[in-house]
């Protein structure tokens, strides 16, 4: 006799499995079936089974069109749902959450280029932000560095950002698009209009604010600053790093350094603080990134 557990397994495999393109549950289920399911008078054992297995797969797939709205409005509703179906197949669920179904889309995707169409690098780029927007969303989140902490910070300090902040370097604006798809209006003609344009670089931050996701644009030289930093940069290589070859003056370095580190502080951006940081800058908050930046003027001279 199988044990429960054994049972359990089996039952789960059997309402999991794909459904045909019928949209109903393999004939060749109905041994298993049987093992499990008594019939009755209206019902055989497979229909019955069809009925958890039919509410399972349409869970998933409406899940995956929650998660990736703005791939489908790429695709289109019938080419999104035929993809949906054949990376489900290949790709199912293994996690006790549904936030992790679609984890594995945009390798699957590159893997199988026949669903991207003409618009690969778009639907690519959309693929990547909105699972940006599913990590940003229940990222963890560690306690903000305080203005005082930052106050006494130095040149030297390693600034960590927050777990769930994602930074994205992308071609098309699918941030404009996404949000045009979330507030139901009708996307077409943006798609068009973005196939036709020529690319550009585009610079994302999804960051979460007030239990919220919102996508913030970067300048390629904040981008470059907070990637360095997210990779372990000291404050002064990342800040030198970021402004190398920047049309900036060596003025507007300075400031807009300050400026984006009073802003990404103000919105919980950065979090701890190493307990050795120069405590050379008391009292402002925006001193040490402005100090930083003089000191990589004062380094190219």
């Amino acid at each position: 006799m199988s044990s429960l557990l054994e049972t359990q397994r089996e039952f789960a495999r059997l309402i999991m499995q794909p459904m045909t393109s019928r949209e109903g549950i393999p004939s060749r289920s109905r041994a298993a079936a049987e093992k499990f399911i008594k019939p009755n008078d209206r019902l055989t054992s497979l229909e019955r089974l069809e009925i958890y297995n039919r509410s399972y797969w349409f869970r998933i797939l409406d899940c995956l069109a929650e998660d990736f709205p703005g791939v489908r409005a790429i695709m289109g509703v019938k080419r999104f749902r035929r993809m949906s179906e054949a990376y489900l197949a290949e790709c199912p669920s293994r996690s006790f959450t549904l936030r992790n179904l679609g984890s594995r889309l945009g390798e699957w995707l590159r893997a199988n280029p026949k669903w991207l169409g003409r618009e690969s690098q778009l639907v690519l780029e959309m693929v990547t932000l909105e699972w940006a927007h599913i990590e940003a969303f229940d990222g963890s989140q560690q306690a903000p560095l305080t203005p005082e902490e930052l106050s006494r910070a130095g040149a030297e300090l390693r600034l960590q950002l927050q777990p769930y902040i994602q930074l994205l370097a992308l071609h098309y604006p699918v941030d404009d698009l996404v949000i045009a798809v979330r507030d139901g209006k009708r996307t077409s003609k943006m798609v068009a209009e973005m196939l036709g344009a020529p690319a550009a670089d585009i610079y994302v931050a999804v960051h979460r604010f007030d239990y919220s996701v919102h996508y913030r644009r970067l300048e390629p030289e904040a981008y470059r600053l907070l990637s360095a930093l997210r990779d372990g940069a000291v404050l002064m290589d990342a800040i030198e790093a970021a402004f190398a070859g920047s049309t900036m003056t060596e003025e507007q370095q300075a400031q807009s350094a300050q400026e984006w580190f009073g802003l990404w502080q103000s919105m919980g951006w950065f979090s701890s603080i190493p307990a050795n940081a120069d405590a050379a800058f008391a009292g402002d908050p925006h001193r040490a990134a402005d100090s930083a930046a003089k000191e990589v003027r004062e380094r190219l001279e």
